[in-house]
């Protein structure tokens, strides 16, 4: 069993940075590909990141690309998400998820463990 804990969010204004931990406990997440996604108020959860077991190889979505940066140090069994202009439509809460098999996915149904979440807003 994996638990995942995010932290790092807030409120900040258009332009601004922020960068979000996901801390995870329980075991290793070395083994684990890591993601990143969000839900904003009334829509659907959506990808943001993902980083493989390795860390070698990264997927982004479109819209945060160049502005987002995801990493892990598997030392500190900790991932992260580097948020650089962040606009309005950014505001969500921000969820970390862990992956068994170590390959990045863009599909929230291939993850296996789930962080609360950490609500990032973005003031204009």
């Amino acid at each position: 069993q994996v638990q995942l804990v995010e932290s790092g969010g807030g409120l900040v204004q258009t332009g601004g940075s922020l960068r979000l931990s996901c801390a995870a406990s329980g075991r290793t997440v070395s083994p684990y590909a890591m993601g990143w996604f969000r839900q904003a108020l009334i829509k659907e959860r959506e990808f943001v990141a993902a980083i493989d077991r390795s860390g070698g190889f990264t997927l982004t979505l479109d819209a945060v690309k160049g502005r987002f940066t995801i990493s892990r140090d598997n030392a500190k069994n900790t991932v992260y998400l580097q948020m650089n202009s962040l606009k309005p439509e950014d505001t969500a809460v921000y969820y970390c998820a862990a992956r068994s098999g170590g390959y990045a996915s863009r599909d929230s149904r291939n993850y296996d463990y789930w962080g609360q979440g950490t609500q990032v807003t973005v003031s204009s």
